[in-house]
């Protein structure tokens, strides 16, 4: 997951956005146009990212983060493995 710090300017961008890709108003557009304005920092981190803007991003990182949880992970590990005895 991402996020975002961003200057009050940029919600002056998003007034301007079309409607994009998903019938949305896409805020990546609106920083672009921002950082063209002004400087626009990032700051690059290393780890695991997570994609969770699509269905089966959102999905995969449920599941790895329900697994490493030791709260839940061998009640839903068990369940992982009887849904996929019904399946296949």
């Amino acid at each position: 997951m991402w996020r975002y710090v961003l200057t009050p300017e940029i919600f002056e961008h998003l007034d301007k956005q079309e409607i994009g890709a998903g019938g949305e108003i896409q805020l990546t557009d609106a920083i672009q146009m921002l950082n063209e304005a002004q400087d626009v920092y990032a700051y690059d981190f290393e780890g695991e990212r997570y994609d969770v803007g699509e269905i089966l991003g959102f999905v995969k990182t449920t599941v790895e983060f329900a697994l490493k949880d030791e709260r839940i992970k061998e009640d839903f590990k068990a369940y992982l493995e009887g849904l996929l005895a019904e399946v296949y």
